[in-house]
């Protein structure tokens, strides 16, 4: 029994949820996300109650783990037309900073070079100060997939802790070598 699967997405208001050959269609305020979900589930859209109910064929193993894959999908997709997802990303290290010019995110973390993320369409990526990066997107997948990539640059380094990292993420640290 799948205890995600079973519970109806619940529709607010603003939100527009349409299905139509297994293509679902989510239009909110802040843009509109298309997807197209597997055949072993039927996902049907109920207006009068405002929900969202999603339905497996059979009990084998993998219908029932599309059942709650779909569900939480399409869930994300209506948080995302109607608030948007956000990461915040903090940069540690002297001389660590980051900066957008045009559609590249620059990053100087160390390196000989100057490493540039393209920013991908869709995501709205922003640099409050020299040490921050905030991510902003209506897809949760592509949010977090760039903001792992950033992170990806320069991962934390658990001596100093020098690197970039998620805002309030916590970094285990080691002691260095022992003095003689």
């Amino acid at each position: 029994m799948s205890r995600i699967g079973n519970k109806p997405v619940v529709i607010p208001s603003g939100v527009k949820v349409s299905v139509a050959n297994r293509e679902i269609s989510v239009e909110g305020k802040l843009g509109k996300l298309v997807w197209s979900h597997r055949q072993e589930v039927t996902v049907a859209v109920d207006e009068d109650a405002k929900e969202v109910v999603v339905t497996r064929h059979s009990e084998d193993r993998e219908s029932r783990a599309l059942h709650g894959l779909t569900r939480a999908l399409i869930q994300n997709m209506v948080v995302g037309v109607s608030e948007g997802y956000e990461k915040r990303l903090e940069i540690h290290g002297v001389g660590y900073l980051g900066a957008i010019q045009g559609d590249v995110l620059q990053l100087r973390v160390g390196f000989a070079n100057e490493i540039q993320k393209k920013i991908p369409a869709g995501l709205e990526v922003t640099c409050p100060d020299q040490t921050h990066v905030v991510v902003k997107g209506i897809d949760k997948q592509k949010v977090g997939q760039f903001a792992a990539e950033v992170r990806a640059v320069r991962k934390p380094e658990p001596y100093k802790g020098k690197g970039v990292r998620y805002e309030g993420e916590q970094i285990r640290r080691k002691a260095g070598k022992t003095a003689k």
